[in-house]
């Protein structure tokens, strides 16, 4: 069973026509920038920021022109900042094809996200959408000091879960928080509603990014990916943070040494995998990415019952079951 097939079937004609929408929305009359442009929508993933804009909206109003275009900025937004992630990363893939940097270097790559960044302000501008343009403004923002916020901490590794979890609210939960605003925004203008989502987005993009830290603690067999990449990028997440709270000033020592001095090392970071472990760090996590679920389902059962809206859960549950 496609699982995102049936989350998106109430939906699926809107997201369809987004497809050429949004291919418009990124033309250029610079051959470089068309083909390279085209090859970025060539390779998109599942597609979940526009379907919870999509969902939202209909879950709370009538999907209309105004929707398509908080889809396609946020789209425009969002793949900026990935673009210029993969050069500040230094990353030569994306989804398990070349980035835009490792086939046109840097330079280009930092340009085509400039691009795409001022293509979203235009959009915006142009159509008048000032309210979907400071939603989706204050998401990036967000974004990029919840990642400065992860590199000041990282160097001393010294985050406090209340630390962690701001910095998650503002990296991952955040654009998932603009996603349901700005669909519901673009259907409805009551503050409540609009806030009531985007509420529902931020208790959910909590979860996913919980989910996510998880994956670095499971088997590589189970998830298709190789585990310990946090520890290896000496990201603090929730199952460790735990586990070094529940550790004696000695434990802890020895573990922050492996993940400052010896994060390249398998063998010991399978020791950090195994002591967080046994600490219980993966039960805790687990706990708390389950209460954030609850929260969104809890704000979603307020809303009339509707396709859109059982979709809405089935993406809150799908994002915490996922596989990989």
């Amino acid at each position: 069973m496609n699982v995102t097939k049936n989350i998106k079937a109430p939906v699926a004609q809107h997201m369809d026509i987004f497809e050429s929408k949004f291919k418009d929305s990124m033309k250029s009359s610079v051959p470089l920038l068309d083909k390279i442009t085209n090859y970025i929508v060539k390779r998109k993933g599942k597609q979940l920021r526009p379907m919870f804009v999509f969902l939202s909206a209909q879950t709370v109003g009538e999907i209309n022109e105004s929707t398509y275009r908080a889809a396609a900025l946020i789209e425009l937004l969002h793949t900026a900042t990935l673009v210029h992630d993969d050069v500040v990363d230094d990353s030569n893939e994306r989804r398990g094809f070349f980035s835009v940097n490792a086939l046109w270097k840097n330079k280009i790559a930092v340009l085509i996200g400039d691009f795409l960044l001022s293509r979203g302000l235009l959009l915006s501008l142009d159509n008048d959408d000032f309210h979907l343009l400071k939603i989706v403004s204050t998401a990036v923002k967000e974004m990029s000091e919840g990642e400065l916020l992860q590199i000041e901490k990282a160097r001393r590794l010294d985050i406090s879960e209340e630390v962690y979890f701001e910095i998650i609210r503002q990296k991952t939960a955040s654009l998932v928080a603009a996603c349901c605003a700005s669909g519901a925004a673009s259907v409805s203008q009551d503050k409540n509603i609009i806030a009531k989502m985007k509420e529902f987005g931020t208790l959910t993009g909590m979860a996913f990014q919980i989910k996510d830290d998880l994956f670095d603690f499971g088997s590589s067999k189970e998830i298709g990916k190789p585990t310990g990449i946090d520890i290896k990028e000496k990201k603090m997440t929730l199952p460790l943070i735990y586990g070094l709270n529940q550790s004696s000033w000695s434990e802890k020592r020895k573990i922050i040494n492996i993940i400052k001095n010896h994060n390249t090392d398998s063998a010991k970071v399978k020791t950090v995998i195994d002591f967080v472990i046994e600490k219980g760090g993966i039960k805790y996590a687990e706990g708390v990415m389950h209460d954030y679920k609850n929260k969104a389902l809890a704000i979603l059962k307020e809303l009339p019952e509707s396709p859109s809206r059982n979709s809405l859960e089935l993406l809150v549950n799908y994002s915490i079951e996922r596989k990989k």
